[in-house]
């Protein structure tokens, strides 16, 4: 299969996510983040220099000649044009979101010493009580800037990522009965926003679900803040050992228990609070998001069920277990025996219902929107999973795990291999197969 790597990157400078990545040994030494790396470099610095419709002809060739320039041999075709979007969600529920900036006065920010408290924005998808109103943006245009200089982009529109369409009325009215809907988190990718996981997070809200988004402040190339501050990646510049993915793990973990504190706590900030039922949570992420998800758990008994979307494992869950059901989906390089071994040294200690399943022809970012994305504006990530194809696996695996463990729905999709999901493979680590 097809994959991304730091080592074969071609003869053009490393964009910065590249550098920033090679400085943590701990996370460059495993193909989920070199992937990670130089799919989103190949999305930002390929895709989106693709030449406008006028552009002449020899514009066109020039643009054409360079499309082969991204990690990998990624190459562009230009695209079908228009702004990217996300495919609408499948239940039968309207969404709304809207934004929470959370202070927990109890810490220290851990990657910023002398800001003496822990701030972070967090999103919620939610059942709402219309379809109509102003859809809320993918990211806003000075993030899309900091992401594009992030990565070490020039040349294009700074706002182009803020262009994509997506489903969810802002601050549209919630609706359902009070404790009547199961909650769950997403944590995003190293360096990515919480908004990388949207077409998930109106899924699951389509069909009853509460979904809370964190933006790890530090941690991501762009975090704004009300009145307009934005944070950058602090993170990306410190000197870290082996030990810099467990204490990003252990960070985020304290991160979930405040904003579960925030939102079930007797005053929530969010006038739906009281739709949220304490007694079903749930926690799923990308890459380092989906690693700290087992973290979260042995820290947290609140969160009841945890899925790791293709992310290392930097802290092994402990000799005594993890009894609660966990769910590994992951693309070919994390099969039993793989290139990751964290995922074989923690499903031995993982006692609860448990399931490992690898995608065929999914990369790294499959798991979120921007396998999808860069596909509609051009892009070849060197996934071989069309169109939206990516985005309806993860919504649909994802959300029959959370049927099944927060609403006790049977869900047979989770029992065997699908002749409507080939692409999924159920993996049996003690015989080091899938199928």
């Amino acid at each position: 299969m097809p994959h991304e790597n730091l080592r074969t990157a071609p003869r053009t400078p490393a964009p910065r996510v590249v550098r920033a990545f090679a400085a943590f040994p701990a996370f460059a030494a495993f193909p989920a983040f070199a992937a990670f790396s130089a799919g989103l470099c190949a999305l930002l610095a390929v895709v989106l220099c693709a030449p406008p419709p006028a552009a002449s002809a020899s514009a066109s060739a020039s643009t054409s000649a360079s499309a082969s320039i991204g990690p990998a041999g990624v190459t562009a075709s230009g695209g079908p044009g228009g702004a990217p979007h996300l495919p609408k969600p499948t239940g039968s529920l309207p969404v709304g979101v809207t934004s929470l900036h959370l202070v927990d006065a109890s810490r220290p920010d851990p990657w910023v010493p002398e800001a003496r408290t822990r701030e972070l924005m967090v999103s919620l998808w939610y059942p709402a009580a219309s379809r109509h109103g102003p859809r809320a943006p993918y990211v806003t245009a000075k993030e899309s800037e900091l992401i594009l200089k992030g990565t070490g982009v020039t040349g294009v529109p700074p706002d182009v990522l803020s262009r994509t369409r997506t489903n969810a009325v802002a601050d549209a009215e919630p609706v359902g009965r009070r404790r009547g809907l199961p909650l769950v988190i997403l944590s995003p990718g190293f360096t990515w926003p919480r908004s990388s996981l949207t077409a998930l997070a109106e899924e699951l809200a389509s069909r009853g679900y509460v979904v809370a988004g964190i933006d790890h402040t530090y941690e991501t190339f762009a975090t704004t803040f009300p009145g307009g501050r934005v944070t950058t990646c602090a993170a990306c510049t410190i000197e870290a050992g082996d030990d810099f993915g467990t204490k990003a793990e252990e960070s985020r973990a304290a991160d979930v228990s405040f904003v579960l504190d925030a939102l079930t706590g007797p005053h929530p900030p969010w006038k739906g609070g009281a739709l949220i039922d304490p007694s079903r949570i749930a926690m799923a992420g990308s890459s380092l998001g989906g690693a700290s998800a087992a973290v979260a758990m042995l820290r947290d008994s609140r969160v009841r069920a945890g899925i790791n979307l293709d992310g290392t494992m930097f802290a092994p869950i402990p000799a005594s277990g993890l009894a609660r059901p966990f769910l590994l989906l992951g693309q070919r390089a994390h099969s039993p025996g793989g290139e990751d071994a964290t995922w074989d040294r923690d499903w031995t200690r993982m006692t609860g219902w448990r399931r490992w399943l690898v995608v065929a022809g999914s990369v790294h970012a499959s798991f979120t929107d921007y396998d999808m994305i860069a596909r509609q504006i051009g892009a070849d990530l060197g996934g071989d999973l069309a169109g939206s194809r990516s985005v309806d696996i993860t919504r649909e695996y994802v959300r029959a795990f959370l049927d099944l463990h927060l609403r006790r729905r049977p869900q047979p999709l989770l029992d065997r291999p699908s002749a409507r999901y080939p692409e999924v493979l159920f993996c049996a680590p003690e015989t080091k197969t899938c199928g």
